[in-house]
């Protein structure tokens, strides 16, 4: 049996059911991530009222129309939990209606392809907000396999995601281990002032022979400089070699968050002469330890506590340098440092096996419909 072409709008049907009784709360609320799944929201929700909200039930969908400001993107999601979500009243919530043609799975997997959010840009309509309507989506068309084929890469689809969450469960665990061992040094182990841990360093790049830009990221991480170096003097950059941190206290309490990066490059980098670079002068102490312990939440809402007494909410190196960390014995240390490591790495290759569900979804979409057009009962060989 061949695949039908027919426009999605024949298959899907808008829900505007709210939140009006108040029957859901704040745990309930959502927010809808361009990476098509839902997350807890970054909205303020302190005084605002849920009974506008939307009530997205499992095995419904929801996105947000406009595309022009969310990096070429749609945010999307599906709802394949057991529980209902409350999306923001913006939001376009909808289900399948006629599923003896297009299963829901199927469907999200369509969405999540690339070529989609393409689609949908290119579609999107507007003078200062561009948008992807409700009208829009139902113009789609899909060409769509019979039902059997349909949830046959849905299968596929399904064993890969489960393999990857599984990975992830393991990753939450492995986690906890060491976050129940940080905690228990840190009201056992002596306790010592940064400013006794890590020193300046201020070596430039006087000869201009570096030109690797980098800047630190709220994720703690290093990163290509955004920054317009058109021009600049990049004699005057700091340079940063391994073991050495480069710290930033701007906008600390803004972002609530201290930027400070572990470099572990072999070739040295150069950073924005308004930023510091640190090395440890106390042996005892480990940088993968120290770099562990500000990465924590705890250390961030310190940070943000501490640059409160700033107009521009800074966090001066006399207050950084006030920050204590507990610093148990070397080996205590090393044995809490290879779980993080093994965290971090396991974290690495969680994000890979998600980008390649990411990649795969392209791959699956065209395999049912070339299946359908064969007539074939096997897997293409593209899978």
């Amino acid at each position: 049996m061949p695949s039908n072409k027919i426009k999605l709008g024949t298959l899907i049907e808008p829900v505007e059911n709210r939140n009006s009784n108040e029957q859901y709360s704040l745990e309930h609320v959502r927010g809808i991530a361009t990476s098509k799944n839902f997350i807890d929201t970054k909205a303020n929700m302190d005084g605002v009222p849920l009974t506008s909200y939307k009530i997205v039930e499992p095995d419904m969908f929801a996105f947000v129309s406009d595309t022009s400001r969310r990096g070429d993107k749609i945010s999307l999601a599906y709802n394949d939990s057991e529980i209902p979500y409350l999306v923001s009243s913006i939001s376009t919530v909808f289900q399948i209606s006629n599923k003896n043609e297009l299963l829901s799975d199927f469907l999200f997997i369509y969405f999540n392809r690339p070529e989609f959010d393409r689609y949908t840009r290119f579609n999107s309509w507007g003078s200062a907000r561009e948008t992807f309507s409700w009208e829009d989506m139902c113009d789609i068309d899909i060409e769509l396999p019979p039902l059997p084929i349909q949830q046959k890469y849905v299968d596929i689809y399904k064993a890969m995601v489960e393999n990857q969450q599984t990975y992830e469960r393991g990753l939450e665990d492995l986690k906890k281990s060491f976050e129940v061992l940080i905690d228990k040094y840190k009201h056992n182990a002596n306790k010592k002032a940064v400013g006794n841990i890590l020193n300046e360093i201020d070596c430039r790049n006087n000869d201009d022979s570096i030109k690797d830009v980098q800047g630190i990221n709220i994720t703690k991480q290093f990163m290509p400089s955004v920054a317009n170096t058109f021009e600049v003097d990049l004699s005057k950059y700091k340079l940063v070699t391994n073991g050495q941190f480069a710290f930033s206290g701007m906008q600390t309490g803004r972002d609530e968050c201290i930027r400070i990066a572990l470099y572990r490059g072999e070739e040295p980098i150069i950073i924005s002469p308004a930023y510091t670079v640190l090395e440890v002068q106390d042996k005892s102490v480990l940088p993968e330890y120290i770099m562990m312990w500000f990465s924590r939440k705890e250390i961030d809402r310190l940070g943000w506590f501490y640059s409160d007494a700033s107009i521009r909410t800074n966090l001066d190196m006399d207050r950084f340098y006030e920050i204590k960390i507990p610093v148990p014995d070397t080996k205590i240390q090393q044995s809490i440092v290879n779980i993080y490591n093994a965290y971090n790495k396991r974290k690495e290759i969680n994000e890979k096996l998600k980008a390649q569900i990411k990649e795969i979804c392209p791959i699956l979409i065209k395999g049912s419909i070339e299946e359908a057009k064969r007539g074939c009962k096997n897997v293409p060989a593209a899978i």
